[in-house]
């Protein structure tokens, strides 16, 4: 391993320029390819073949692995720390989503989506972006009493809150801890209106939950399907549902009287925008009412992070995705111009957006929408406990 001053997040070029640095190689199960140090560290760390490694691709020796070859990547394993906030209820004031306030349950996701944007946000962390975001999470036990402790708060007034913005509620480690399902119930028991932003099947454990609050307006999902290619699926997001389970979860969510809005995100030209019609096409099938789309979006740590999946996984189209990808930023990677950060500007996202209006309008779909009832909010007591009253 060798330590060098860390100027910039930039690392895709730096095999090129110095050949004794090992290539990253992707990690089965996993999105990212590198762990590149975040954006807040003083180094940077490179892997450096200093002679004694055989290089990728050497024949083990007398049929066994030999000591030192790295041409298998190893098997990663997801660790899970304790998040310590002292408030769940995370505020915004972006003119760009529907909503002023979100709950996520966790730090880091486990599903590994390559272009997830909330990757940099574990750079705060002095975690890496890369695969520390995915393998490094956190969750946060307290949830549920804090959050009856803030919806009891005399100055608290209701709106419908959104559970998972930044990372998904249900990846895999909700299967044994449950969390996302306890503030569920929180909600619940308050009246308290609220959606849910997933990609995975796993939200159909809870309709048990999800649907009496709809039958009032109170509760909605939106399932996140960005691609219907199971191999481009595969890669994109590694661990998160196959896109038929999903569409599995739109059909049992909709029969059990739930509304359903499809998230396209992210639209990446040159890779998944040629399934638009076939994407809309297939959510209204499964019974989804609305849809709406996102534009691949790149800030900070996630451009080279991306750049370099391209590199490993379609090395072939990498210049075209990135040419398209700047020909909707004004020339540039990312551009957090609120208003055109999710849509993009030009030529090239206005004929995504044109595309989907088109197909909105072919199947009857509406835009996005949370407009929920926030009349029967019950506050808790003191205590946690609901009034009688």
């Amino acid at each position: 391993m060798r330590t060098s001053p860390l100027p910039s997040t930039d690392t895709r070029n730096t095999t090129a320029q110095d050949p004794a640095l090992l290539p990253a190689r992707a990690h089965k199960g996993r999105g990212a390819v590198s762990n590149a140090n975040g954006r807040f560290e003083k180094f940077s760390h490179h892997a450096w073949d200093d002679g004694w490694l055989t290089q990728p691709g050497d024949a083990p020796a007398n049929g066994d692995d030999a000591i030192g070859n790295i041409s298998e990547a190893p098997r990663l394993k997801t660790t899970l720390g304790i998040d310590g906030a002292r408030s769940v209820i995370t505020r915004n004031q972006s003119p760009d989503v529907p909503f002023d306030r979100s709950i996520n349950p966790y730090r880091g996701c486990e599903h590994g989506c390559i272009y997830c944007f909330a990757r940099p946000t574990h750079a705060y962390l002095g975690l890496s972006p890369g695969l520390d975001f995915e393998t490094k999470l956190f969750w946060k036990p307290d949830a549920p009493a804090l959050l009856r402790k803030q919806l009891a708060a005399k100055t608290y007034m209701p709106a419908p809150i959104v559970i998972g913005t930044a990372t998904d509620p249900y990846q895999p480690v909700e299967r044994e801890k449950q969390l996302t399902r306890q503030l569920v119930q929180v909600l619940a028991d308050c009246r308290h209106p609220f959606s849910i932003i997933t990609k995975s099947a796993l939200v159909s454990r809870d309709i048990d939950l999800i649907a009496p609050m709809a039958r009032h307006n109170r509760a909605s999902v939106a399932m996140s399907v960005t691609s219907l290619d199971h191999r481009l699926s595969n890669l994109l997001e590694p661990r998160a549902s196959a896109p038929h389970r999903r569409l599995d979860a739109i059909r049992k969510l909709t029969d059990a009287g739930i509304p359903v809005t499809v998230l396209c995100a992210p639209i990446i030209p040159g890779l998944n925008d040629s399934e638009i019609e076939n994407l809309v096409a297939a959510c209204k099938q499964a019974g989804a009412q609305s849809v709406s789309h996102i534009v691949l979006r790149l800030p900070l740590e996630i451009a080279d992070l991306f750049e370099e999946w391209l590199e490993n996984h379609y090395p072939d189209r990498r210049d075209k995705v990135m040419s398209l990808v700047r020909q909707m930023r004004d020339g540039k990677v990312y551009d957090a111009t609120f208003g055109t950060r999710m849509r993009g500007s030009g030529p090239i996202a206005d004929l995504i957006a044109k595309r989907f209006d088109l197909a909105r309008r072919k199947h009857a779909m509406t835009g996005r929408s949370l407009d929920l009832d926030c009349s029967g909010f019950i506050r808790p007591g003191p205590d946690g406990q609901l009034s009688l009253f």
